[in-house]
């Protein structure tokens, strides 16, 4: 059965970290390349990052030198690290598994003060 199940949002201040997760299974994950998305209140979902089968990786420019997207195979993760969050990052953040367009619940992130 495929499953994405992303983990780690929560309410963090202006300036603050979070480390997002999207555990995998049910399909051939290092055959993946997986990006994140998010979905802030009142707009359209939003690419953020992207991580390839080989390790490339592919940022917008809103989180470009902010936001570490990684991966670890032998586990079967996808990690976000967001650094220096803004109140324009807030929103339901995806995982999305590119070979099968697969999707996660998403994962609430709050940045406020």
């Amino acid at each position: 059965q495929v499953q994405l199940v992303e983990s780690g949002g929560g309410w963090v201040q202006p300036g603050g970290s979070l480390r997002l997760s999207c555990a995998a299974s049910g399909f051939p994950f290092s055959s993946s390349a997986f990006r994140w998305y998010r979905q802030p209140p009142g707009k359209e979902r939003e690419w953020v990052a992207t991580i390839f089968t080989g390790g490339p990786t592919n940022y917008a420019d809103a989180v470009k030198g902010r936001f570490t997207i990684s991966r670890d195979n032998e586990k079967r993760m996808v990690t976000l690290q967001m650094d220096n969050l803004k109140i324009e990052d807030t929103g339901v953040y995806y995982c999305n598994a590119m070979l099968i367009n697969s999707w996660g619940q998403g994962t609430q992130v709050a940045v406020s003060s």
